[in-house]
């Protein structure tokens, strides 16, 4: 795992500036990063692969940007490109020995277990999930205990428990949902990341769907990321 957790908000921020506007990111933008994190991309391929994206864009004349960039999925190539190039480069290159994640305080993190815990205690879900959510809120406050009184086991570890709850949570979601409704956010899935298909390896995009699903049906039952990436 990399040694920050603020991925989400560099990319955030790296994107907006270089398409010139304060342009609030999709569920598809959303989805992409989180893909890109989970396969272990570093932030620094990303950042290199938006600009080298948007490099291309601005040197290309007038009459040729017949559209402007309006999802991330527009430097998904790049982004891959580049990370592909770093990992080259880091062949036989010493490895990093790990530093402490800026921002990370122990009283940061166990307030946002504990604002988690809030959110899953009060959201209004199906019974079967709203078993799951009590369950998770009562871990999220007792892992925000331990850390305040310094026993805080290491992020690495932390994060796998949350990566864990969040896996169960969005499969009770999913068997919870209805099938109609089901059927419209993957009909809205397809209808998203369709424009941008050609861009992307099959693997990607199946993780992409999966996960635009997913976090779709979070902001439906008002439920929050659990993952320290979203503190």
């Amino acid at each position: 795992m990399e040694n920050y957790f603020n991925y989400f908000t560099e990319i955030e921020e790296q994107y907006q500036r270089r398409r010139g506007a304060a342009l609030l990111m999709s569920t598809l933008d959303w989805a992409l990063i989180e893909t890109w994190k989970d396969a272990g991309i570093p932030l620094e391929a990303v950042l290199r692969g938006i600009d080298s994206a948007f490099n291309s864009y601005d040197s290309k004349p007038a009459r040729a940007k017949t559209r402007k960039v309006n999802s991330l999925a527009y430097c998904s190539q790049e982004v891959l490109a580049a990370a592909e190039e770093m990992k080259e480069a880091a062949t036989g290159s010493p490895a990093k020995t790990n530093a402490e994640a800026p921002g990370m305080e122990a009283s940061a993190v166990a307030a946002f277990l504990n604002r988690n815990a809030a959110a899953l205690e009060n959201a209004a879900v199906s019974p079967g999930v709203k078993t799951l959510t009590s369950q998770f809120a009562d871990s999220l406050r007792s892992l925000a205990k331990l850390i305040s009184a310094g026993e805080s086991p290491k992020l690495e570890d932390l994060e796998r428990q949350l990566t864990v709850m969040e896996e169960k949570l969005f499969a009770s979601l999913l068997t919870s949902t209805a099938d109609a409704e089901l059927l419209e956010v993957r009909a809205q899935a397809d209808r998203d990341i369709a424009p941008y298909r050609s861009k992307m390896i099959s693997a990607q995009i199946e993780q992409l769907h999966r996960q635009y699903v997913n976090k779709r049906l979070l902001e439906r039952a008002k439920l929050p990321r659990l993952s320290l990436f979203y503190m």
